[in-house]
């Protein structure tokens, strides 16, 4: 544990800081998820408003400095090209 003042706040801060980052990742992560899911389903509309949260999510956790920059536009590109790629159920009339 530490004992100076400001590494007593440093802890504090890198704590905070954790906690933030980790609540980013899950989300993105799950956003993902929620795509994938959807398109497992073959639910085209959901997908495709799924894949808008996930793409937000992951453009904020890049700009936080989370991930690369390039890293979040190759899990972007996976994800179009996924929906894209896959045959959509039609629903029953």
């Amino acid at each position: 544990m530490p004992i100076i003042k400001a590494a007593k706040k440093a802890l504090r801060q890198s704590r905070t800081h954790q906690k933030r980052n980790l609540k980013t990742k899950l989300d993105y992560k799950t956003a993902i998820r929620e795509v994938m899911d959807a398109v497992k389903a073959g639910k085209a509309d959901v997908a495709v408003k799924s894949l808008s949260k996930a793409q937000k999510l992951i453009d904020m956790a890049a700009k936080k400095h989370l991930m690369h920059k390039n890293t979040a536009s190759r899990k972007k590109a996976f994800l179009a090209r996924t929906i894209a790629a896959k045959p959509v159920k039609k629903a029953a009339k």
